[in-house]
């Protein structure tokens, strides 16, 4: 009897209403300009932040390929004295982030090598165009990735917003229509439904792959790092002050 019971009350509860479709379609036409608009700015930055995602992932994964390649052939020409021939192999490989640092303490150190008896001022002079270099790289590498971090954090409050004016509008058509069937607030629930979803669905991929990037970046700053510091010891070397 109580299941007899609650079917009768569903029966009087939607009698006289429309069908209601939730459809991708007809949830667009229900939504009011002020959904549409935040579904639109979403769409957005979704898109942006799969370009950025692409993006890096490309120069990423060709600064690693490069760099795989540049730093046993590079070893080899300094072990063999050829600060030339290392240059040439650096200047190269144009897209591998140790060789854009590696090759601008190069130029400073071989700028001095013709003379007999290399200065400190002259090792002094290649650590700082290698900190120059690795900060500049650094900022290549990280360009856009602070753009999925704000995506990351804001695309649900832009969400949230859509969910606020659905459920106003919701109340409208409850008040419009004086009734509170479903068909009176579809149109709110499906902006509410849509908004909240784009929302997440946006920021949660952003936070994911910025994490991600984030760790990436890390491990090419200590290999930066790392090749700078065994570069100055190439030069202490060099220049005969290993000893001291």
């Amino acid at each position: 009897m109580l299941v007899t019971k609650f079917v009768s009350m569903s029966l009087l509860f939607f009698q006289g209403q429309t069908p209601v479709s939730f459809n991708i379609v007809s949830m667009w036409h229900q939504m009011g300009l002020p959904a549409k608009l935040v579904v639109i700015l979403l769409g957005i930055m979704s898109a942006w932040s799969i370009a950025v995602m692409i993006d890096r992932w490309v120069i990423y994964r060709m600064a690693r390929k490069e760099s795989r390649m540049f730093a046993p052939a590079v070893a080899l020409a300094l072990k063999d004295g050829k600060i030339d021939d290392a240059i040439t192999i650096a200047e190269r490989n144009k897209h591998s982030h140790l060789a854009k640092v590696v090759t601008a303490g190069l130029q400073e150190f071989s700028a001095h090598q013709a003379s007999q008896e290399i200065s400190g001022e002259t090792i002094e002079a290649s650590k700082r165009a290698l900190d120059r270099a690795s900060a500049i790289v650094h900022a290549e590498l990280k360009r856009g990735v602070s753009s999925l971090a704000t995506i990351g954090s804001t695309a649900p409050f832009v969400g949230l917003f859509g969910t606020v004016v659905g459920i106003i509008h919701a109340f409208q058509g409850i008040s419009t229509e004086h009734t509170t069937g479903l068909g009176a607030v579809a149109g709110g629930i499906s902006e509410a439904l849509v908004t909240t979803a784009m929302g997440l669905f946006v920021a949660v991929p952003a936070v994911w792959v910025y994490n991600y990037f984030t760790g990436k970046i890390e491990g090419f700053d200590v290999e930066m790092d790392n090749s700078s510091s065994e570069l100055i010891d190439y030069f202490i070397k060099r220049s005969g002050r290993g000893k001291k």
